[in-house]
């Protein structure tokens, strides 16, 4: 469930090599709560948030009108705008950096998922996964100007430095397509090794596309000249997002495996190498470097907070909490009037989550949920893998005889969604409540599969 990668002309745009400064904001969108956090990066603390609709549940009512699914993030290449998508209600907000102001709104179709900006700032392109081409923006009207087939189901586009190309990957077909900017037509489909990819990114000299495959736990490598596949990593089990930096003058990959909870540090020579794993919070989704390259910034998207990484040492250094379940991250520098401003900011909306790893108690099944508390009632989101296809699992608690709720497998085994009830709180004071149990079981089977302590 996905961040935004940057172009080259946005690098450029910004300080070279400058460190963190007061001034630089980092942002994530927030999926649950449907915010965008706001972050000092200097000082590694939550400014507050940018309110784009209410969280989960009141989304369910008939008379809500904000919006839905926070999930995308994209900027200008002077960082004076952002833009953030929401796939719930089909919607592009466009927020003024200064003043932390939305400006403007488009909607377009079907669940988009991610949106850039052209390298000129003269367009913003708008990816409509649920349906099968990308919406165009003018970012002065806010008006859709053209819409651009490609095949169905795109995940992200992203610009070369020049101009000239963009790339664009699925999310339900294993290709690459590759449009020429001036004509808007795919030139190239690029067989890759997955339909599932929600994220790419270039590298520094843009001699590259580096892009993950979630369903299968690897990123691809693409040639920006040859328009070729030039290799393939196995990365880990929910390979999300990636970004580059610069240490001690060597070109570094930073993935997140959001399965595993960790950060994986890869060479970009020919034969890319794992150079360290660096445990994080809870699902690392988004990923972005400061303009130096000595902070990567992580979204945790079960952690509901941000983490800082010291590339240096590949140490968490900070962890700065944030709205409910960031999806894509973004780094701007030089946008703020001032170090602490908070024009048009709120406080945190939200509470701190509380995860729950399975254990497999029989066959290789895996999987791990986070309960949220709502208030009156709570929300519990279950992540399920490696069961059986096709097949109905329960959710119950220990201390209550209905099931929470039901999942069917997909063919890959695996099943995702979230439960709004009387969850029992996780952060209750009574040793009842601690010592509550979660645990999957098939349909129509006594024992369970997954098991887990509340």
């Amino acid at each position: 469930m996905k961040t935004i990668a940057w172009t080259i002309a946005a690098l450029l745009s910004a300080p070279a090599f400058a460190a963190p400064s007061a001034l630089d904001r980092v942002y994530t969108a927030d999926q649950n709560s449907n915010t965008i956090s706001v972050f000092n990066p200097a000082s590694n603390t939550l400014l507050g948030q940018i309110k784009l609709g209410n969280a989960r549940p009141d989304v369910l009512s008939p008379l809500y009108r904000g919006e839905i699914n926070v999930h995308g993030l994209g900027f200008s290449p002077d960082h004076k705008t952002l833009i953030a998508i929401a796939n719930g209600s089909n919607s592009v907000t466009f927020i003024d950096t200064a003043t932390n102001q939305v400006k403007g709104k488009t909607y377009v179709g079907r669940s988009p998922h991610e949106g850039f900006f052209r390298a000129d700032g003269k367009e913003v392109w708008v990816v409509v996964r649920g349906e099968d081409y990308i919406s165009v923006i003018d970012p002065l009207t806010f008006k859709e100007t053209r819409r651009i087939q490609t095949d169905i189901g795109p995940g992200m586009v992203l610009f070369h430095p020049d101009g000239k190309l963009a790339f664009v990957v699925s999310s339900f077909t294993p290709t690459v397509d590759v449009i020429d900017v001036a004509t808007h037509a795919v030139i190239k489909r690029i067989a890759v090794t997955s339909p599932f990819s929600p994220f790419l990114q270039l590298t520094p000299d843009a001699s590259e596309v580096w892009m993950t495959h979630k369903d299968v736990g690897k990123v691809t490598r693409i040639s920006t000249g040859t328009l070729a596949v030039t290799g393939v990593i196995d990365t880990g089990f929910i390979t999300n997002h990636l970004a580059f930096a610069t240490v001690g003058g060597e070109v570094r990959a930073y993935v997140t495996i959001g399965g595993e909870n960790l950060v994986k540090v890869y060479s970009t020579g020919k034969d890319a190498r794992l150079l360290a794993t660096i445990a994080t919070g809870a699902l690392p989704h988004g990923i972005w470097a400061s303009d130096d390259g000595s902070r990567l910034y992580v979204g945790l998207e079960n952690g509901d907070g941000v983490q800082v990484i010291d590339s240096a040492s590949n140490q968490v250094i900070a962890t700065m909490p944030g709205g409910q379940a960031p999806q894509a991250l973004v780094y701007l520098s030089g946008v703020a009037p001032s170090a602490d401003d908070r024009s048009n900011l709120v406080a945190r909306v939200n509470q701190d989550a509380h995860n729950v790893p399975f254990k497999a108690v029989a066959g290789e099944g895996k999987g791990f949920a986070v309960v949220r508390n709502l208030g009156v009632v709570d929300a519990l989101e279950v992540f399920l893998y490696k069961l059986k296809p096709n097949t109905v699992y329960h959710v119950t608690v220990s201390s209550q005889a209905a099931p929470l709720g039901s999942f069917r497998t997909n063919d890959a085994g695996m099943a995702n969604g979230t439960m709004i009830g009387p969850v029992r709180a996780a952060a209750a004071s009574d040793a009842a409540a601690r010592a509550d149990r979660l645990s999957v079981t098939e349909a129509g089977a006594g024992a369970a599969v997954l098991v887990s302590a509340l």
